[in-house]
């Protein structure tokens, strides 16, 4: 069986690489004008080699660095390299520049070409080999053999093409990951019109595999496209798969609307985000940190963006060292978990770092978040379940879904995790609607019910003579999550015992008002005037209004004492303090013995009161079950003799 691989090309300008794939391929890559009038590589180029049973999809990259930017979008997608040399020219600053951006993106084999052997004497062609072993010292090249070959007499090309055939199989033995499982996807690098067939979009495919007649989406831009035909390197194919060069013919969409920087995708397999999270690797050879806040180029796919970096448990990121951060892009980008870019400077335009992938579209996170950074080192872990649960958690209420493990995490067999983790207890579900569910880290809940704590313990100390707080206030405070997670979140609080929680009020079930010796004084006379006024007690306004000092406080320490029983709400605004209701009620039950009905008018002359009062009180009977309202008559309820 075949497998198709993508080989891409490294090395100084002059070097030798497109005459190098020219011999082995006899696909001459330069295919711009201007590249064949001048003799250097400009553009991207391709071309195709079968050795064994690989078939390697060759991108030739430009040398020059003023063309660094070109070489890192034909590095998209790369399973193996070949880094050029020339044996008259040795390494050169290209060559340095073009190993530190393949160690970036994370290969794991490759062969070093030595070209122009024959305008060498072969001593010296021994010291150049010296040269290339010091500097791939330490790198995925370090053991890579070093092939001497000239095209003019074809000397050393079998034995780059047996060479290429083994970094091909160790590829294939040491990343099995990459396989044809995922969503498709490809970066697109060209986007042109041929004549009778309409737009043609090229790339190298990253995952997964498509079909003529499917439908796709190109993003950033969300449109939506369908595949007319496909070709892979000048042949028709009824489909093109990971690891291939592809020209898709598409209908749906004008040329002119796609560019590099696009990714042609599965219906919703990624979204545009102008927010990433991410491993940072500074390179050996930078000159300066890559410091928190430094504004960068980033090479993400075929895309070139500039972004500010956030470091998050660094302040800055020396030679050859790592931190996490978080990559502001000044436009939106697609990407999926574990994917390498690569860092220049903004000016001048130097190699600087790279790193890998977490957080595809993430949340702004705060520097020094030890749970938020626990999780980021779960999705650098081997583990899919500790992978997928990180995913989840850093994906907060947005609405994850189990699909988009592909993208977060890397995982493809989603149902399998899922169902570990609702066993374990980590992944949680609410129904938001009859036709919407969310679903959610369970820590993501515990640290929602851990803030509206801390929200309820600041409310009490700037409220302390209230005994709850308004429901619709707290909750108001986290309007970024929808109410029935709110709900959720508060009665697991009230389900531990950690708050009291009514329809319309909240409190922490541990909270009691701490009041002044004023305010103590205050709260006395006040139940002094209650129980001397009777039934006809003022109202809360009128007792505030007769206040002198403390005013302010006057209905706090009115609902305090009714939370304490010493006053009985009657109606809103109007307490009797609970001897008077006592007394009255003995009243009213010798009254009502044996039956006696009464009308609201008897009551109100038993109780020597007006109806202001009377008609109140009688429904507060009513209402708490010592009567029964029988038309217009109250009768004592049974049990109350």
């Amino acid at each position: 069986m075949t497998t198709n691989l993508i080989l891409g090309t490294a090395g100084h300008i002059d070097h030798g690489k497109t005459s190098l794939i020219r011999a082995l391929t006899g696909i001459d890559t330069d295919r711009l004008p201007e590249e064949r009038r001048r003799g250097i590589t400009i553009d991207l180029g391709f071309a195709e080699l079968c050795v064994g049973p690989f078939r390697l999809g060759i991108v030739d990259v430009p040398g020059h660095e003023r063309f660094v930017r070109n070489m890192l979008a034909g590095a998209t997608g790369m399973d193996l390299a070949m880094l050029v040399v020339a044996a008259d020219d040795s390494v050169k600053p290209q060559t340095r520049e073009h190993l530190d951006i393949l160690r970036l993106l994370d290969l794991q084999a490759g062969v070093v070409a030595i070209t122009k052997c024959d305008l060498a004497d072969p001593s010296w062609v021994d010291l150049v080999e010296d040269e290339i072993r010091a500097l791939v010292a330490g790198t995925f090249l370090a053991d890579a053999p070093l092939v001497r070959t000239s095209v003019p007499t074809r000397h050393g090309l079998d034995t780059l093409c047996t060479a290429l055939e083994a970094a091909a199989r160790k590829v294939v033995e040491q990343a099995p990951r990459r396989s044809l499982s995922g969503p498709f996807r490809m970066a697109i690098d060209r986007a042109f019109t041929i004549e009778g067939h309409g737009t043609i979009v090229t790339g190298s495919v990253i995952s997964g595999r498509v079909r003529q007649g499917e439908e796709l989406r190109i993003e950033p831009g969300g449109l939506k496209v369908r595949v007319r035909g496909l070709r892979t390197h000048h042949r028709m194919t009824d489909e093109v798969q990971r690891g291939q060069r592809a020209a898709i013919n598409l209908a749906g969409v004008h040329h002119g609307q796609i560019g590099r920087g696009q990714e042609l995708a599965a219906p919703e397999h990624l979204v545009p985000s102008r927010l990433i999270t991410a491993r940072l690797h500074a390179v050996e050879s930078a000159t300066r940190p890559l410091r928190n806040r430094a504004r960068v180029r980033v090479h993400l796919g075929t895309a070139e963006l500039l972004a500010t970096v956030i470091l998050l448990d660094a302040d800055q990121v020396a030679a050859g060292q790592s931190a996490i951060g978080q990559l502001f892009l000044r436009e939106p980008a697609v990407c999926s978990w574990n994917q390498p870019f690569v860092i220049r400077a903004e000016s001048p335009p130097l190699t600087v770092g790279g790193g890998q992938v977490l957080v595809p579209s993430s949340r702004r996170l705060r520097r020094g978040d030890a749970a938020a950074l626990a999780a980021l080192a779960d999705l650098q872990s081997a583990d899919a379940c500790r992978r997928a649960a990180a995913a989840l958690f850093l994906a907060g209420f947005d609405g994850w879904r189990p699909a988009e493990l592909a993208r977060t995490a890397g995982i493809h067999d989603a149902q399998a995790v899922c169902d570990a983790l609702r066993e374990n207890g980590t992944l949680r579900e609410l129904a938001l609607s009859p036709t919407r569910r969310l679903q959610f880290h369970q820590t993501v809940l515990e640290q929602l019910c851990q803030r509206i704590e801390k929200t309820l313990a600041k409310l009490h100390q700037r409220f302390p003579l209230r005994l709850s707080i308004d429901r619709q206030t707290v909750q108001r405070g986290f309007s970024y999550v929808e109410e029935p997670i709110q709900n959720l979140a508060l009665e697991t609080l009230r389900e531990r015992n950690r708050i009291q929680l009514s329809e319309r009020t909240v409190a922490l079930a541990d909270h009691g008002p701490q009041l002044s010796q004023n305010e103590r004084k205050l709260l006395e006379r006040l139940l002094s005037e209650y129980r001397a006024a009777g039934i006809e007690a003022p109202s809360v306004p009128e007792f505030q209004q007769k206040a002198t000092h403390n005013r302010e406080a006057v209905p706090h320490l009115i609902a305090l004492a009714a939370a304490n029983g010493d006053l009985v709400e009657i109606a809103p605004g109007y307490y009797l303090h609970r001897d008077v209701d006592q007394q009255l009620r003995r009243t009213l039950a010798h009254e009502l013995s044996g039956g006696n009905p009464l009308t609201v008018s008897r009551i109100r002359e038993i109780l020597e009161t007006t109806r202001k009062y009377a008609v109140p009180y009688c429904e507060y009977l009513d209402r708490t079950g010592f009567t029964q309202r029988k038309g217009d008559v109250r009768l004592l309820a049974p049990g109350e003799d």
